[in-house]
This record gives C-alpha cells, sequence and structure tokens, in this order.
C-alpha cells in the first residue's frame, strides 16, 4: 500500500486531462496520513454525510466508512475554507510540489476544478493561513508577508499590517468582518479593526487551532487544556472534549446543519468524529 498515493494521483492525472477526476480509486482515511499532510476540513454542504480533507496532494471526500475518494486535480490545498454564502464554492492557496505558489484559488462545483482569481498582494502568494468572513462573505483575510484583505471576494488584496507572533491559524469573526482571531504558539488573540491592533484573549500555552462557525461560536485547541468554546460576545471558553489522549489539534470542521457533529484533524494526521458536540470522538470509519 506504499504506493497507494502514487497510483491515486497517477489516476487523477490521466482524469483530469479530460476533466474529471471520476473514477479514481478510493483510500481509507487511516492511509492518507502515511502518504501526505492534512491542510483543512469542512463539511460537504451538497452532502452533508461526506467530509471534504484537503490535504498537500490534492483534495479527498470522505464518508462515514473511512473511505476517501479523490476528487481534485492535483495541486496542494493550504489554507483551504468553504465559501459561506455559497455551498458549492470553496477557497484555497499553496505550493504544489512541482514549484510556484498558486495565490488565491476557487472553485465552484464543489472541489472538482480550480482557478486562480488573484496572485494576491506581492504574489503569487501561498497563503498558509485564510479565513472568510460569515458577516460578510465578500471579505477575506491571509497570511502572506503580512496580513492581507479582499473586501471584493479574493478578487483584489491588500496589505493590512505585520502578522502575530509565531501564527498558527486564522478565524475571521462571524458577527463582524473587521474582527479576526489569531491562534499562535503564544495563545489566542483578537483584532477589533480588521488586524491593525491585537488583543490576547488566551495566553500562557500554544493555541494550535482556532475556528469561528456561523452561529457565532468560537472553537480552539489550547495545548495542555483542550478543544474549548465559547460564544463570541463572551470569550469565556469552556472545556469540550474528552478521549483525545495526547493527540494535538490542527483543523476543525462543524457541520452548518447540525452543530452537534464535528470532526478534527491532529497533528498525526488522525480525523476524528463528534456526534455529541466535542464531548466523546471516534476515528472516522472505525
Amino acid at each position: 500500500m506504499k504506493q497507494l498515493l502514487g497510483i491515486l494521483v497517477a489516476s487523477l492525472i490521466a482524469a483530469t486531462s479530460t476533466g474529471s477526476a471520476a473514477g479514481a480509486e478510493a483510500v481509507s482515511v487511516s492511509q492518507l496520513k502515511e502518504h501526505t499532510h492534512i491542510h483543512g476540513l469542512a463539511v460537504d454542504r451538497e452532502n452533508s454525510g461526506k467530509l471534504l480533507i484537503a490535504t498537500h496532494h490534492g483534495l479527498f471526500r470522505a464518508g462515514s466508512d473511512g473511505k476517501a475518494e479523490l476528487i481534485s486535480p492535483v495541486q496542494d490545498f493550504m489554507g483551504f475554507t468553504p465559501d459561506p454564502s455559497d455551498p458549492r464554492s470553496l477557497y484555497a492557496s499553496g505550493h504544489p510540489a512541482g514549484g510556484g505558489n498558486l495565490g488565491f484559488i476557487a472553485s465552484t462545483d464543489n472541489g472538482a476544478t480550480w482557478t486562480q482569481i488573484a496572485p494576491g498582494a506581492d504574489g503569487p502568494v501561498d497563503f498558509h493561513q485564510l479565513t472568510v468572513s460569515s458577516a460578510d462573505p465578500q471579505v477575506l483575510y491571509g497570511a502572506y508577508g503580512g496580513l492581507q484583505v479582499s473586501r471584493d471576494a479574493g478578487k483584489t488584496w491588500s496589505v493590512v499590517g505585520p502578522l502575530p507572533e509565531k501564527l498558527i491559524d486564522l478565524a475571521a469573526s462571524a458577527k463582524d468582518a473587521e474582527t479576526i482571531y489569531a491562534a499562535t504558539e503564544g495563545g489566542l488573540s483578537v483584532s477589533r479593526n480588521g488586524g491593525l491592533t491585537w488583543e490576547t484573549v488566551v495566553d500562557g500555552a500554544p493555541v494550535s487551532l482556532v475556528e469561528v462557525t456561523a452561529d457565532g461560536s468560537v472553537y480552539a485547541f489550547v495545548v495542555g487544556r483542550g478543544l474549548v468554546r465559547s460564544a463570541e460576545a463572551a470569550l469565556n471558553f469552556v472545556p469540550l472534549s474528552s478521549g483525545l489522549s495526547d493527540r494535538i489539534l490542527l483543523h476543525l470542521a462543524v457541520d452548518p446543519a447540525d452543530k452537534d457533529r464535528i470532526f478534527v484533524a491532529s497533528h498525526q494526521g488522525d480525523i476524528l468524529a463528534s456526534t455529541d458536540g466535542g464531548v466523546n470522538w471516534t476515528e472516522l470509519g472505525r
């Protein structure tokens, strides 16, 4: 099975030469972590029984059985995030193994094909962190040579200012397009003026992810404390999880139709699922 991902990639190249990734062989989610890095998760809004898994070697769609099908052209998918205003639209960036940054890319067919919308400021950029505001989906923030912002759905970009030190993740508010959250090696910070200034919300420990859902819930993973959640208005985080062992979570996706249904990816490449709001977890496909 060591050559399985290579076989998948070769199959996809042949498929995409005719414009489709259909027919690519499926691989188990547990095997994915042996061959690639996970860069993001999203519940498939056209089929909530499926999970989109963005990786360094393409975009996969997995079911509850843990089988993942490669659905995208072969490229990196850094900064992967869905457009909250359109269930078929997805955003990403990256730097494929062949060289060259992708700039800001988008798909309007649920991940099957991708187009560069803009190179970004001082680009082509490679946004390792990218987020779009549910409060105003025209507003996006990306991290590349500083904090960049777009106010026209990614068509044009400008540099706002420096990034918080040792940035790990970004998440835009669901309530105010000028509010963004930054997970860093030093904690969790918030900016209420579009990234011009920052204030600390959680300190004293690395925060490896931050995610904001459309209802205004802020999720974060605090190393040594676990997965926590708060309403945006309060920013008073309470712990959620058990059964995560020594995993550090890097990516999180909540089902827009069922907030108790949550998926996470760990630093080890494990993908876990919860059906009770993050209290208990099982590995996807088991």
